[in-house]
């Protein structure tokens, strides 16, 4: 038998090569196993439609790149990544022909916001201050709080509806259709708790460190990680699908970067039966259905302002993007869906030929649809952007099967790792004082499926290698384990 490594990673997502990154800095022999030829998980880019035209397959605005304890401490600029900061993050168009902007300084968002100035400053300011003492509490599992005051300020807003929080604190359309767009991110109804707390969060990101993109595409990002990876010893094999833990070779530890669904593929006959049904019952969110495009040049807005954001929500008022995601958490497709689209080409020329852009969109469905909302998403284009069809040269779609098929984490089209509500925000995926550790010895899981739940972090893989590093601690050096 091979010498037993102290610790294996299946999986090469971002918590997947997270996990990895801090076992290695611990001083443990690690190895990740990728089922797919390209590491990466939902960070990876290809040419989806035209030769010369880099398409993210998930996530390009990456606010948590900077925002998060681990990844942000990690050396990442001295691989090769580059991050790139659009003039604004966040644009909001509206039907009267202007746009609300969410702009890095809290003042001149608010300066947009008409009667809602001061309710805007009096809600962000707080947060921004203390967004360095905010984030380590909420990018994490439950835990006695470092900074309980500043936790339970932030608590007291994000703990409500999205719709309850817009429609309490603001007067006028702007200021809530910025919280509803924002929020809407949560892939939760916006009358639900606690779909606040993700409005809350990622405009207090936007004014903190931005929503940058990574020069070239995601995959830099993915790349970085292995490279800082592999510069501590650490290994990555890719084309290694594993089936069983029975296959793997020996280690003193094993980390899965699976959804339950996953952990019960490859580890179900080792967990024990009431673990084994508690994963059964997991819930995942809603799906997504993605289109791309090659353009011959930028998107044709009404509202100029619109092409200094990375991102634009498009949905109209608050009363339009909750109706919306309202559809899709009763099992219905929206007919006027809200969209996130990301127009990365304008502010990183590595992305498209000279001249021309890249941009992508998504709308949420109901988990595993295989409804095509091609003409839905590029009808709310078009609304806010007329002639936005003429300058398509190329265009990729997804369907929720089509997403999962790619990235088989993403179960039904959920990129979130689960459905992130109250009840299954914290004790993902089974209540347990350490959500990352399973019964079996030695086997862990660090997906966005335990906390904080999805998003490029690292978080969960940092914190399960935590628990993983305690538990080789308690054992004995000389024992290992072939799974």
């Amino acid at each position: 038998m091979a010498e037993a490594r102290d610790a294996l990673v299946v999986g090469s997502g971002p918590n997947g090569l997270a996990a990895a990154i801090a076992l290695a800095r611990a001083g443990q022999s690690v190895l990740v196993l990728e089922a797919e030829q390209t590491i990466g998980g939902g960070m990876r880019s290809e040419e989806l439609t035209l030769p010369g035209f880099v398409h993210d397959v998930c996530s390009t605005a990456h606010p948590l790149a900077l925002g998060s304890p681990f990844l942000s401490g990690l050396p990442l600029g001295e691989h090769g990544l580059e991050l790139v900061q659009p003039p604004a993050p966040l644009a909001h168009p509206l039907d009267d022909g202007s746009a609300v902007v969410l702009e890095r300084s809290v003042e001149a968002t608010a300066a947009g916001l008409g009667p809602d100035a001061g309710a805007y400053r009096g809600l962000f300011r707080p947060l921004v201050h203390d967004a360095a003492r905010l984030l380590p509490g909420i990018l994490g599992p439950l835990r006695p709080p470092r900074h309980p005051l500043s936790l339970a300020r932030f608590g007291l807003s994000a703990l409500r509806s999205a719709q309850g929080l817009a429609r309490g604190r603001f007067e006028g359309e702007r200021a809530r259709a910025l919280l509803a767009g924002c929020a809407a991110h949560s892939m939760l109804s916006l009358r639900q708790s606690p779909s606040a707390s993700f409005g809350l969060v990622l405009a207090l990101l936007g004014h903190a460190v931005g929503w940058p993109v990574a020069r070239g595409g995601s995959q830099r990002i993915a790349d970085a990680l292995a490279a800082h990876l592999r510069s501590l010893g650490g290994e990555i094999e890719t084309g290694r699908r594993v089936h069983s833990l029975d296959e793997l070779p020996p280690a003193r530890a094993v980390l899965l970067d699976l959804t339950p669904r996953g952990v019960l593929e490859v580890a179900g006959h080792r967990l024990p039966d009431r673990y084994r049904r508690a994963l059964g019952r997991f819930r995942y969110g809603p799906g997504i259905f993605k289109l791309d495009w090659a353009l011959d040049g930028p998107i044709p807005w009404n509202a100029p302002e619109t092409a200094r954001a990375g991102t634009v929500h498009l949905g109209g008022t608050l009363a339009e993007v909750a109706a919306s995601e309202e559809a899709v958490a009763r099992g219905r497709c929206p007919e006027r869906p809200y969209v996130l689209l990301v127009q990365a080409s304008l502010f990183d020329s590595e992305r498209a030929p000279p001249g021309q852009h890249t941009a992508w969109a998504y709308c949420h469905v109901p988990n595993g649809s295989q409804a095509d909302m091609t003409g839905a998403i590029e009808a709310q284009i078009e609304r806010f952007a007329p002639g936005f069809g003429d300058r398509v040269l190329a265009r990729s779609a997804m369907t929720s099967a089509e997403v999962e098929r790619r990235n088989r984490n993403y179960v039904g089209g959920d990129i979130n790792g689960g459905l992130q509500d109250l009840t299954q925000l914290f004790t993902r995926p089974v209540a347990r004082p350490v959500p990352y550790s399973t019964p079996v010895e030695g086997l862990y899981i660090c997906s966005s499926s335990t906390p904080p739940g999805g998003g490029v972090h690292g978080m969960s893989g940092f914190f399960a290698a935590q628990a993983a590093l305690k538990g080789l601690e308690r054992a004995s050096p000389a024992v290992s384990r072939a799974y």
